[in-house]
């Protein structure tokens, strides 16, 4: 039966709602050999680092790859939730190499605080993954005018990774995981709409047009770093029964939440993705259930303009510009980062 594995997974991709969920992954995880053959080495003395993970999808990875080996490290916004967080985590996986650090992603000086005392204290980074997301019901900016989705999903990841490239360049082969969502697959990348305006304000919206925006991204980024041993990665993890979806999407729930996945099962493509051999893997991909997947299944929502990534990155690199990694680099105890990853030119 397994020789009719990849036509059943191509008919569940093409059937949105038996692909994103519970359905998909039980069928795929019988016929295709990603899971059939699924026989990675672990995880041992290499260091990951993830954000959002005191609930939900991140919380499940965290427990996952730290039952792999991994030390794992993760960023928080509340010292309270992240507390039990670490507890939790170490007593689902039995690891004692389980930390954290605070910083709010939408606060931009507490993220360059974190990727500095991250820096300070390890010498390399192995797997990065950006999983935090939030949805805001209502329109609201930081101190400087930019809505707090797309400071928090977009300009942040992007200087935390920026920020801990040097140390990313010295564990190579390492990688970076971006988590999108399935409500990138409506919206298009534009740089002129990506950021919404208060009077069409939709939190949904604002989301998955940030999600468009970080697949695109990695897809740049593998572009840049080709050939320094960085791979990136971007995936979906299906229709996931998570608190964000309970808050953000309540309705969605009530009707689909029978066939939701669970946190454990929308963090397997994550957790596979950090451990499979980065030369299956290549670089710029993205996935869903252990699979590089099309990321334009709607034509209208592919770029008009084909350098709108390139356009993208060139802007994060420059409001980004005092965050290189010297910036955080001098002083005493500075370990990972102190070699000075100069970012790609621009173009």
């Amino acid at each position: 039966m397994t020789g009719f594995g990849p036509a059943v997974d191509a008919a569940l991709e093409a059937c949105v709602v038996p692909g994103f969920s519970r359905i998909g992954l039980a069928i795929r995880s019988r016929l295709l050999p990603e899971y059939t053959a699924d026989g990675h080495p672990g995880l041992d003395g290499r260091t990951i680092l993830i954000t959002g993970a005191t609930s939900g999808i991140g919380y499940a990875a965290a427990v996952a790859l730290a039952r792999k080996g991994a030390a794992v490290h993760f960023l928080a916004r509340d010292r309270g939730r992240a507390e039990r967080a670490r507890r939790g985590i170490a007593a689902a996986s039995g690891s004692t190499s389980i930390s954290y650090g605070l910083a709010d992603l939408e606060d931009l000086d507490a993220v360059r605080a974190f990727a500095r005392q991250f820096c300070a204290t390890h010498d390399r980074l192995d797997v990065l993954i950006h999983n935090a997301g939030a949805v805001h019901p209502e329109f609201r900016t930081d101190t400087a005018g930019t809505e707090l989705t797309i400071a928090g999903q977009v300009i942040a990841p992007f200087l935390l990774t920026r920020m801990l490239m040097p140390a990313l360049v010295a564990a190579a082969p390492s990688r970076v995981i971006a988590v999108s969502s399935g409500g990138m697959y409506t919206q298009r990348l534009d740089l002129s709409t990506l950021q919404l305006p208060a009077a069409r304000y939709r939190g949904v919206t604002a989301y998955a047009r940030a999600k468009r925006a970080q697949v695109a991204l990695s897809r740049e980024w593998a572009r840049r770093l080709a050939g320094t041993g960085v791979a990136f990665h971007a995936m979906h993890p299906g229709w996931v029964d998570t608190p964000g979806v309970a808050a953000a999407l309540p309705g969605f729930r009530q009707v689909m939440r029978p066939l939701l996945l669970s946190p454990e099962q929308g963090a397997d493509t994550i957790s596979w993705l950090a451990t499979a051999p980065q030369m299956s893997l290549g670089s710029g991909r993205f996935w869903h259930d252990r699979r590089a997947r099309p990321e334009y299944p709607l034509p209208w929502t592919r770029e008009t303009d084909p350098g709108t990534a390139r356009k993208l990155w060139d802007h994060l690199a420059a409001v980004t510009a005092t965050d290189s990694p010297e910036d955080g680099a001098g002083g005493a105890g500075q370990r990972g980062c102190r070699s000075v990853i100069p970012l790609p030119g621009q173009g």
